[in-house]
């Protein structure tokens, strides 16, 4: 089963004593650095996520073996990202939208007690996979 919402970009991680620089070729916004591999990694998913979050479209991934390093002691790891999940935990202000529905469905909905706001976001969430 696929996730349209993963994304999978090529880092190059940089040693400095303890640390690793991590720079991304396909997103250059998206630079950080993490005491130790596994921080790395983890400052790595979220520059990442920091960078593309409200991209439409992310940018086109480049294949790992058409990336030229440095120097002899960088590295590349493939960072992978599920950005629905990076959106929900990171980016949750609300906006007003304005919308027009039909006055005998808003009769009805206000009757109900109906939370508009509620029932579209639990619609788009659902509508959009999310």
């Amino acid at each position: 089963m696929s996730n349209k919402h993963l994304v999978i970009y090529p880092a190059i991680f940089r040693p400095e004593g303890e640390n690793y620089n991590v720079t991304f070729p396909d997103v250059p916004e998206a630079i950080t650095f993490g005491k130790g591999i596994d921080e790395a990694v983890e400052m790595a998913q979220s520059a990442l996520g920091l960078a593309i979050y409200d991209q439409e479209l992310p940018p086109k991934t480049t294949n790992p073996k058409d990336i030229t390093l440095d120097n002899d002691s960088d590295f590349i790891l493939a960072i992978t990202l599920d950005l629905a999940e990076y959106r929900r935990e990171n980016h949750t202000k609300t906006i007003r939208k304005n919308t027009s529905i039909p006055e005998w469905l808003n009769v009805i909905a206000e009757k109900e007690n109906i939370n508009f706001s509620q029932t579209l976001t639990e619609a788009l969430k659902e509508k959009l996979g999310v």
